[in-house]
């Protein structure tokens, strides 16, 4: 290689280096939140090997025991707010190299939004403390804080705090501004989750889910809307409690249309408007994901249509359609 490349390389190798660098510090600073981790009289704090909640509800954590500390015959994971508390038994993991890891795997559960029965700590809005209370052999407790772990920069496909699919709010890991690890729980804003849809050779049904309702389902109505027009067509969809199917009327969004045309669908309660969408989902671009072809459907009174059900960049459910043309219209 050249000096020129060498050069060249060694440079480009610095910027990506920075480059990478602020993006961590600002990873970092979107993840502190304004509050301190320690108490007045902090305790120490245990750096983790592994803290993270996946698919939006299940906790992760593995955190090595300080070589030399007190023999643990107990342990547990304390999450602390409002003098309120929540705690998850911690497991013990000797190592081969001799030190003791203590994990814990356990789904976390709204205490609004959930169903109360469901397995795990029930939590409130708000930000959680984390605290490891290991008990000796002797009966007495000690207590250690959670140090915040670094942050990745990396920008892969899947997000890194997805909401949870069964009641969309958020439990997403963060850092005091003392550097602890925190739990951050938000709950879930109204909206209507697709949960998928059907293409068959004669119509296209469309599954959802009403999240975090404002209202009874009987209050909202099923709209289809087609852009860029204002046109609405009102849907009959089949409502099972929050969940709700309908059809998508391909024949009315389609009559004495000669083009293409696209359609977005909603529910409405008064003034709230809200878009179906796949909002419970870990995918950071739907669009490139849920990928789905055209498709040729036969209508009941034998027309066919180019039809592509799809979700939009920012997972909004959305149908395109147009009639093929006939000999007739071609004459």
């Amino acid at each position: 290689m050249s000096e020129a490349l060498l050069s060249h390389a060694v440079a480009a190798a610095k910027r990506a280096r920075r480059t990478a660098g602020r993006v961590r510090r600002r990873v970092e600073q979107i993840n502190t939140v304004p509050v301190l981790g320690a108490r007045a009289r902090p305790r120490p704090a245990l750096r983790p090997a592994h803290l993270s909640v996946l698919v939006g509800r299940t906790l992760n954590l593995a955190v090595p025991w300080p070589p030399g500390a007190t023999a643990v015959t107990e342990a547990r994971l304390v999450l602390e707010r409002r003098g309120r508390r929540q705690s998850i038994p911690l497991e013990r993991e000797p190592q081969p190299d001799g030190r003791l890891l203590l994990t814990a795997t356990a789904p976390l559960r709204h205490a609004r939004h959930d169903d109360a029965t469901a397995p795990g700590p029930r939590l409130d809005d708000g930000i959680w403390r984390l605290t490891v209370a290991a008990t000796d052999a002797g009966g007495q407790e000690t207590r250690y804080g959670i140090a915040a772990p670094d942050v990745p920069a990396s920008d892969g496909p899947t997000l890194p705090s997805p909401p949870s699919a069964t009641s969309g709010a958020s439990f997403r890991p963060v850092r005091s501004v003392d550097g602890h690890a925190m739990l951050k729980v938000t709950g879930p804003r109204e909206h209507a989750e697709l949960i998928r849809f059907d293409l068959r050779w004669d119509r296209v049904t469309v599954h959802g889910r009403l999240i975090a309702a404002g209202s009874p389902p009987d209050d909202y109505a099923v709209e289809a809307v087609r852009r860029g027009s204002g046109t609405i067509l009102a849907l009959t969809p089949a409502w099972d409690g929050d969940r709700f199917v309908f059809d998508v009327p391909l024949d009315a969004m389609t009559r004495g249309v000669a083009t293409q045309r696209m359609w977005d669908f909603q529910l409405r309660r008064g003034r709230t408007r809200l878009r179906i969408a796949r909002r419970l989902t870990d995918v950071r671009r739907p669009k490139k994901v849920f990928r789905t072809p055209f498709r040729t459907i036969a209508t009941e009174d034998g027309a066919l249509l180019r039809v592509h059900a799809h979700l939009s960049a920012a997972g909004t459910f959305a149908v395109s359609c147009a009639p093929f043309p006939t000999t007739e219209d071609s004459a």
